[in-house]
């Protein structure tokens, strides 16, 4: 969420960047500054009046001390009164606060200046590519066929128990599952960050601090009766981790890292781009966080590109990475590399990982601080990204790597599997 004083200070700012995310309700910029005009107006209202009553009572005191009873009367009637108005202005006050921060959510972060302009996907930037692509035997079958070949998962079984995007992985495939989960979290730890294990179910504050409420909600699984909601991601139970708390300036960065299901609702569509492990509702993924000081977020983002590009090579994938645009990004990203993987069966790229610089969007509407050398209290940096997702990491080692033998595990995998072929 961005502060009223900056919007206030730095207007005309503010509307050019937004524009690059093709934001067009630039009323709404009027519109909080406006209430935060009327909410100044009534909080000085309430102040003044408070401090009135305040003098009204010490002279109070005083009439009732020297023997004048009839005018300390008179003028408690008028302090009644002007408690009454001091209500009706704190209610007013509450209406004006409520109004603007209804206002303030809706306004997504700003870009960074690097951010290209750009309607959608087709205008991201391709800033860095690795991608030698496989020589694949005549017969090569993409991966819903190869999943059905070797016995790894049962989509059928899981739209039966709970609907489509539930598969079932089974045998090898289970274990493929379970030895990429343990990889990605061996590499998070030896790079540096603290594992942990989050609850899949955050409440609505939770969800609000990281930015999925409101702008997300069409999106998210809810337990209506109990007001909580299935984590899309770890990054939500991560970061607000840190909700509400004031940090030390030495203890950045903070580096944590969690392996979760996620959950989305994403509306399917029909075509081999949502066909089998290329679009879930349920998935598992290995998420990094990290909190960090104002001063350094950038470069932090840049060791979180690499070390997502250090998976990818680990697992001998092609690969690119891209600078999202504008109108391509998340409504709390400040700058997004998003990270694809090449399937070779499909001959389409299948985006694999986000890592993202959120600036203090995110910090600003959890209350996530950190008091500096100084003494002063700053608004800290949130970055998170994926390390990896796993349902088209597994689609491209599928396909990429099928032999006439069967299906050949990358070196870096096999310690976690314990066989190198699914024959």
């Amino acid at each position: 969420m961005l502060t009223v004083p900056f919007i206030r200070e730095h207007k005309e700012e503010v509307l050019t960047r937004l524009s690059i995310k093709n934001f067009k309700n630039f009323d709404l910029i009027d519109e909080v500054i406006k209430l935060d005009d009327e909410r100044k107006s009534l909080q000085q209202g309430n102040d003044e009046t408070l401090a009135e009553i305040n003098a009204i009572a010490r002279e109070i005191g005083k009439l009732y001390q020297s023997g004048n009873a009839v005018e300390a009367d008179q003028m408690k009637i008028k302090n009644t009164e002007l408690k009454e108005k001091v209500k009706i202005l704190a209610d007013q006050l509450t209406i004006v606060k409520q109004s603007l921060l209804d206002k303030l959510v809706e306004i997504p972060n700003l870009p960074h200046s690097t951010v290209p302009p750009g309607r959608g996907a087709a205008e991201n930037l391709n800033v860095f590519e690795e991608a030698v692509m496989p020589q694949l035997p005549a017969n090569a079958k993409p991966h819903w066929d190869l999943i059905t070949q070797y016995d790894l998962a049962d989509f059928d079984l899981g739209n039966k128990v709970t609907g489509a995007g539930f598969p079932f992985y089974k045998g090898k495939g289970a274990r493929l599952q379970r030895a990429l989960i343990n990889f990605f979290i061996d590499e998070a730890v030896a790079a540096g960050y603290l594992e942990i294990q989050p609850p899949l179910l955050v409440n609505e504050a939770s969800a609000y601090g990281t930015g999925q409420l409101p702008d997300k909600e069409d999106q998210m699984y809810t337990i209506g009766l109990d007001n909580l909601y299935l984590i899309p991601t770890a990054e939500v139970p991560l970061t607000n981790i840190f909700r509400d708390v004031i940090l030390q300036e030495e203890q950045l960065p903070v580096k944590v890292t969690a392996y979760s299901n996620c959950f989305r609702r994403e509306a399917g569509s029909w075509g081999k781009h949502v066909r089998g492990l290329n679009r879930l509702h349920q998935f598992d993924k290995v998420e990094i966080v990290q909190i960090s000081h104002p001063d350094v977020s950038y470069q932090i983002l840049e060791t979180m590109r690499d070390h997502v590009a250090s998976l990818l090579r680990k697992l001998e994938l092609p690969f690119r990475i891209l600078k999202l645009c504008g109108g391509d990004m998340s409504f709390t990203s400040a700058l997004t590399y998003d990270f694809e993987v090449f399937s070779a069966a499909q001959q389409m790229w299948l985006e694999v990982s986000s890592t993202s610089n959120f600036e203090s969007f995110q910090a600003n509407r959890m209350k996530l601080r950190f008091k500096d050398k100084s003494g002063n209290i700053q608004l800290a940096h949130t970055l998170n990204g994926s390390a990896l997702a796993l349902p088209r990491i597994v689609a491209a080692l599928l396909e990429n790597n099928q032999t006439e033998n069967g299906i050949r595990i990358p070196k870096a995998l096999v310690a976690y599997t314990g066989f190198e072929f699914i024959d």
